[in-house]
């Protein structure tokens, strides 16, 4: 898909169609229960982010938004404060 008809496509999406694909993202299955490939999981999560920005959704209420609880880096042992990714 090029990314002229993805921006148009994300353009036009509704609000209903937002919380579908974030639906489908969260459970990883579309609405009728088939599971998401890897590419639709990411073409969702794009299309999901596109239009948050788009339609000024806040930035704590969007998909991927972490809240930090201090400006510092390190913690009082001096490990990071970074994120841990797991599968």
């Amino acid at each position: 898909m090029s990314d002229m008809t993805f921006d148009k496509m994300v353009a036009q999406m509704t609000p209903a169609m937002y919380d579908s694909f974030k639906q489908a993202i969260a459970l990883r299955k579309w609405p009728d229960g088939q599971r998401l490939s890897q590419e639709q999981t990411e073409l969702c999560l794009e299309a999901v982010m596109k239009y948050e920005v788009a339609h000024g959704i806040p930035e704590n209420e969007r998909v991927g938004y972490l809240e930090r609880s201090s400006c510092s880096t390190n913690d009082e042992a001096g490990e990071s404060d970074a994120i841990k990714w797991m599968n």
